[in-house]
Formats: structure tokens, C-alpha cells, sequence
């Protein structure tokens, strides 16, 4: 039993400092390639960062990008800021850092996702698109003057009656809108939904496909976004400040929580028997730096076989059919976007502290010369 013991310890030990080693050498060997290009020799602008923060956020000429066979080229009019951009210029929850090979600095130095734009050329093999096509949908790389994207992918046709910074705001907020209330919600007409985060990017989104699917609908907001979530066609509005949803006798067959501020435990005694409890995104700034919301989401796995109630936590998974299919709503009136405030892209940096506050309305847009 003594030699089993010792051989175990043995092992651990082993064990960890191979986990050191690997923490150190992956730390020291993440970095960029900020300083070791040439300067460019067809520039464009374009957003970049070398180090993790906001301060660290920079306007540089870069390379013009070349699409492949297989892709457009974007002139981008139109860029909106997510929450998810932040979390990737903090590098938040930290340890997503080594899964995305960035412990010491960001290995991707460009930023940016959602976007609207025009197509200045096409790769051969392209056959949907031609210059001139005005587009929208999700890159890598979206807060600059142009980006290729391939045809394929999450992009398409700009309805005509959507303005570039519409239809910016659309792929990332209007998508977890979509997925969460279709696909994790499961909403059904007549059933009692509630948005807690109403007024935000997800939420204001959130309320109008709730509602169009034939849901009653209640938001979660503050006292300045009560119109504002009425509008949408909230068929009741909780202002938090002066009410705690929590502590109210209404019960609901889901919960689509952008803002989750209470416990499980809570949110579990207004859910119905039967009822979805939807968790979306990332988390906050608010949230523990090392692990975000990750504690919460373990939490619900753990909670989930013994329960009725659905728990969990969603990310969207981007698509160019669901593109479409909020397309189609925007430009049949079923949905609108809400745009709190536009920027220019040298104020990116503005555009993401106004985020990071907390207190945004709808979307956040950059508009792009």
C-alpha cells in the first residue's frame, strides 16, 4: 500500500510540473507578429491590437486583403461592436487564452465580426455574388475598410431597404436572438417568455422574435428602457430597479437570460415545471476574469439530471440560412434594429468603453469611410 502511495504521489508530481512546463513555454512562446511585417505595399485602415486591453487598440495601415478563388472582397460601410469583441480584446475568461493560443498576448491581432458592406471583386470560382452586390454577415478581421470573406460562408444579400449600419447589427446579436428563442427556448404561441436584458443588443432582438412567434412576452429592463421595450412589443415590462423579477408570483416557460444576475436557484422557482432556462453568451465584465460564467455553466450540468427544468448556456452558431431568415423579417417589418449610437472606426476604442458599461440601447455601429 506504502509503494502504491508513493508511485501515485510520484505520478502527480510528474504530472504537474509537465503542466508547468507547458504553461511556461506556451507563455513565453505566445505572441504576434506586431513589428515583423513589412510595411504595406497596397494599405488599407484597419483596427489592431499587440497587447490585451482597450488602450492597446490602434488604427495602422495594413495589407489590403486578395479573396482566394473561393471569396469576395468587402468594401466595408458598416461594423457593430459585440460583447464577444470585447472578451477577445481582454482576453476574458483567461483561461480561453490557451485554447485560443494567445497566454501572453493575442495571437490574431485583428478584431471585428459583424459587418455590411459592398463586394469589390469576386475569386473565380464565385458565381452568387459580383461587384457591386451589397452584403452583410460575420468576419474575422471586420473592423477595417475592407475583409474577404468566403461566398459560402456567413454572408449574404443586404435586403434594399436595410441601411448598411442595420444590417451590421444583425449577425451576432440577431442569431443568439433567434437560435435562443427557436431552437433552446423551443417558444411556442401562447407561451409566457421571459427577456431579462431586454434592451440590450440580444435582447432587443430577442423580444420581437419572441413576440413573432406568438409568445407573451415580458422584458426585463431599467426605467429609461421601458418604452423602448414596449415598443418592441414586450406585452409586459419588469423596470429592475424598482421591481425583482425573481421575487414576483408570475411563472414562465422560459428564461432567456442575457443578464445573469441571479442565481440558478432563483430563476429556477419562476420557471414552470417543465419550463427552458436559456444562459446567453459569454458573460460580462462584472464576471470572474479567470473562468466568466463558466462556474454557472457547470453549475446547470450538474443540476440538469435531476431536474425537469431545461438549464443551460448558448452560443450562436453562425449560419447563412439563419442570415437569411432574419433578412426576411427586417425587411417584412417583424423586426427592427435598435441603434443606440454610431462611431467612426478611428473610435473604436469609444465604441467599446461605451460597451463595456453596460448600459448600451440595441447596437452599437461603426461606420467606415
Amino acid at each position: 500500500m506504502k509503494r502504491l502511495l508513493k508511485w501515485f504521489v510520484r505520478i502527480v508530481l510528474v504530472l504537474l510540473i509537465l503542466a508547468f512546463l507547458f504553461v511556461f513555454v506556451t507563455y513565453w512562446r505566445s505572441t504576434n507578429d506586431c513589428g515583423k511585417t513589412a510595411a504595406p505595399t497596397n494599405p488599407m485602415k484597419a483596427i489592431v491590437y499587440c497587447d490585451y486591453g482597450v488602450a492597446n487598440l490602434k488604427l495602422e495601415d495594413i495589407e489590403k486583403p486578395v479573396p482566394n478563388d473561393d471569396q469576395i472582397l468587402v468594401k466595408v460601410r458598416a461594423v457593430s461592436v459585440n460583447p464577444y469583441d470585447w472578451h477577445f480584446i481582454e482576453g476574458t475568461p483567461k483561461f480561453m487564452r490557451a485554447m485560443i493560443g494567445g497566454l501572453r498576448k493575442p495571437k490574431d491581432t485583428r478584431l471585428g465580426v459583424d459587418f455590411a458592406g459592398t463586394v469589390e471583386t469576386v475569386g473565380k470560382n464565385v458565381t452568387q455574388y459580383k461587384p457591386g452586390d451589397e452584403v452583410f454577415g460575420g468576419s474575422t478581421g471586420a473592423f477595417a475598410q475592407y475583409l474577404c470573406r468566403r461566398a459560402t460562408g456567413s454572408v449574404a444579400p443586404k435586403p434594399a431597404g436595410l441601411t448598411f449600419e442595420q444590417a451590421a447589427s444583425i449577425n451576432i446579436a440577431g442569431i443568439t436572438a433567434l437560435q435562443g428563442i427557436r431552437d433552446k427556448g423551443k417558444v411556442q404561441p401562447g407561451q409566457k417568455v421571459l427577456i431579462n436584458g431586454a434592451s440590450g443588443g440580444v435582447g432587443t432582438f430577442a423580444v420581437q422574435i419572441a413576440k413573432s412567434f406568438g409568445a407573451d412576452v415580458t422584458g426585463v429592463c431599467s426605467t429609461r428602457n421601458v418604452e423602448l421595450v414596449q415598443s418592441l412589443g414586450a406585452d409586459h415590462v419588469i423596470d429592475y430597479t424598482k421591481e425583482d423579477f425573481a421575487k414576483g408570483t408570475e411563472r414562465y416557460d422560459v428564461i432567456l437570460d442575457n443578464v445573469p444576475n441571479h442565481s440558478l436557484s432563483e430563476c429556477r422557482q419562476i420557471l414552470n415545471a417543465n419550463g427552458k432556462y436559456v444562459m446567453v453568451g459569454g458573460g460580462g465584465p462584472n464576471d470572474n476574469r479567470w473562468v466568466g460564467p463558466f462556474g454557472r455553466v457547470i453549475h446547470t450540468l450538474i443540476l440538469s439530471p435531476f431536474i425537469n427544468q431545461k438549464m443551460g448556456m448558448m452560443m450562436a452558431d453562425t449560419s447563412q440560412k439563419d442570415l437569411n431568415v432574419l433578412a426576411d423579417m427586417m425587411q417584412s417589418g417583424k423586426l427592427k434594429a435598435v441603434i443606440d449610437r454610431t462611431y467612426k472606426l478611428s473610435e473604436v476604442p469609444e465604441a467599446i468603453r461605451y460597451l463595456e458599461e453596460g448600459h448600451a440601447r440595441g447596437k452599437v455601429v461603426i461606420t467606415v469611410e
